[in-house]
C-alpha cells in the first residue's frame, strides 16, 4: 500500500439512510436529492440485425453542476457507441456520424429530465464526431470500422470526451482520451481552443509532451477546475506507456497535470493506484489544492465469475505531492537515473525526493451502496460540502459480441439482469469535506 495512503473515517461516515427515497438536501436545504435518479427519455438510435438496440443514452462519462441552478446537472457522452472489432486495434462504430454532446438535466423526483442538448462543434462551428484523430495530432493507432467492416476516415477534430467543467461564464472545458486534448467550448458548444501536446489545435497552446505517450483509450479521463477559476486539473486514466507498454506493465503511477488558464504553465504530480487492474475515472475540486478522485476496476458488481472489488472515491491533496515536471519538456518527461517515472519503484522515487499525492478514502462504492450494479462509475461532482453525485457510463447499452464478427450484444448488468442505463447516485457524507 502507498505509504501516503491514509484511511480516514470519512468513508465509514457514509450515511446509509441516503439509500431511502427521502434523500439528502443541499447545504441550503432547498433541494432534496433521492438516493438515485434515472435519466429519462433515452432514444433508440440504431438497431443491429439481431434486434439489439443502441440507446442515446450514453450520458454519464462526466457530470457537472449547472452554476447557479440547484438540482440541475450537465452530463456528457463520450465519443459515441463503439465496440472492439475482431481485427487487431480496431473499433466498430454502429453510428459513425454520432456527435458527442452535453446534456443539461433537471432533477424531478427520482428522474433526471433532459431539458437541453449542447452539441460539440469545431472552431468552424461544424459538428465533430468521435472518430479517431489522424496520426501526429492525437491518433491512437486504432482503425475505425463501420458495421459492414469498411474502414472509416479519421477526424482531426474528433474527440473521445471524458472530463467536463462547467464554468461560471457559461462556457465548458472538456478533456479526452485521444490526444489528450483539453478543449474550451462556448455556451453553444463551439470550440474556442484545443490544447494538446502537439500544438495542432485551435490556439496552438500545448500540454506536456510526455502525455502523448498515453495508452490508447486511457487518456485524460477526468478534468476539474480550482474554485478560484484559475487552474484546470486533468487526470490521466492509467500509467503512461512511458517508455513502452511492456516496461510499465506493473506500474501503479498515473499522472495529474495542472494547467494555468491565463499563462499555459503546467505542473505534474504522481497518483498511486491501489492495484494494477484499477484506473482513474474522474476528478472534481474541493479546494484549490484538494480534490476527489474516482478510482475503479472494470468489473461488474455481482458478477459470479469475476466480481468487482475496487470502486472508490478518494480525497487527494496536491500540496503533499512533488511537482515532477520536466523543464526540458522531453518526450519521456523527467528522468531519474535515466529511467522514466512510470518504471521506478517506491524506493527509487523516495530516494529521488518524489512523493505521490496523499489519498484518503471517502466512499467505498461497493460497500457503501450495496446494490450498486454498474461496471463504469465515471462521473463525480461535489454538491455543497457533503453530497457527491455519481454518474455511470452505460456504453449506450451495448457490449462486443463474441464470436460474432464486428457486432454487439446488449450490455446486461449481472446484478439486475437488465440493460445498463445512466443513473445518478446521490451520496451524503456525515462528515462535510469543508
Amino acid at each position: 500500500m502507498n505509504k501516503a495512503l491514509r484511511m480516514a473515517p470519512l468513508g465509514l461516515a457514509f450515511l446509509f439512510a441516503c439509500q431511502k427515497n427521502d434523500g439528502p438536501s443541499d447545504n441550503g436545504g432547498n433541494t432534496s436529492y433521492p438516493a438515485k435518479a434515472r435519466l429519462a427519455g433515452a432514444k433508440v438510435i440504431y438497431t443491429n440485425t439481431a434486434g439489439t438496440n443502441v440507446f442515446n443514452g450514453g450520458y454519464g462519462s462526466s457530470i457537472a453542476s449547472v452554476p447557479g441552478e440547484a438540482g440541475s446537472f450537465y452530463l456528457m457522452t463520450d465519443r459515441g457507441p463503439n465496440v472492439d472489432g475482431t481485427i487487431k486495434d480496431s473499433k466498430v462504430f454502429p453510428v459513425p456520424a454520432f456527435n458527442p454532446q452535453i446534456g443539461k438535466f433537471r432533477l424531478s423526483g427520482d428522474s433526471m429530465i433532459l431539458v437541453e442538448t449542447i452539441h460539440i462543434k469545431s472552431a468552424a462551428n461544424t459538428p465533430v464526431t468521435g472518430l479517431p484523430n489522424p496520426a501526429g495530432s492525437g491518433g491512437t493507432g486504432e482503425t475505425a470500422l463501420d458495421m459492414n467492416g469498411a474502414t472509416l476516415s479519421t477526424d482531426a477534430e474528433g474527440i473521445d470526451c471524458e472530463g467536463l467543467v462547467a464554468a461560471p461564464d457559461g462556457s465548458f472545458w472538456i478533456s479526452d482520451e485521444y490526444g489528450p486534448h483539453i478543449v474550451h467550448l462556448d455556451r453553444n458548444g463551439k470550440t474556442l481552443e484545443r490544447i494538446n501536446p502537439f500544438g495542432t489545435g485551435t490556439g496552438g497552446r500545448k500540454l506536456p509532451l510526455v502525455l502523448a505517450t498515453r495508452r490508447a483509450n486511457r487518456g485524460m479521463e477526468g478534468l476539474a477546475i480550482t474554485p478560484d477559476g484559475k487552474t484546470l486539473v486533468g487526470l490521466m486514466q492509467s500509467p503512461l506507456y512511458n517508455p513502452s507498454k511492456s516496461a510499465v506493465s506493473n506500474s501503479l503511477y498515473t499522472r495529474i497535470v495542472t494547467f494555468d488558464i491565463a499563462t499555459g504553465n503546467t505542473k505534474q504530480y504522481l497518483y498511486k493506484l491501489d492495484d494494477k487492474n484499477t484506473a482513474n475515472s474522474e476528478i472534481t475540486a474541493i479546494s484549490n489544492n484538494s480534490f476527489l478522485v474516482l478510482e475503479r476496476d472494470g468489473e461488474f458488481p455481482g458478477d459470479p465469475a469475476k466480481p468487482s472489488r475496487i470502486k472508490r472515491i478518494y480525497k487527494i491533496d496536491l500540496s503533499t505531492g512533488t511537482d515532477v515536471s520536466d523543464p526540458g519538456n522531453g518526450a519521456n518527461g523527467r528522468l531519474v537515473n535515466s529511467k522514466t517515472l512510470e518504471v521506478l519503484s517506491d524506493e527509487e522515487l523516495l530516494a529521488a525526493g518524489i512523493k505521490t499525492v496523499s489519498k484518503t478514502l471517502v466512499v467505498d462504492i461497493i460497500k457503501d451502496i450495496p446494490d450498486y450494479p454498474h461496471d463504469k462509475p465515471e462521473g463525480i461532482v461535489l454538491v455543497g460540502n457533503n453530497i457527491i453525485a455519481l454518474s455511470n457510463d452505460d456504453d449506450f447499452g451495448i457490449l462486443p459480441a463474441d464470436p460474432v464478427n464486428n457486432n454487439y450484444i446488449a450490455k446486461i448488468l449481472p446484478r439486475t439482469g437488465k440493460v445498463d442505463f445512466n443513473t445518478v447516485y446521490f451520496i451524503r457524507l456525515a462528515t462535510p469535506l469543508f
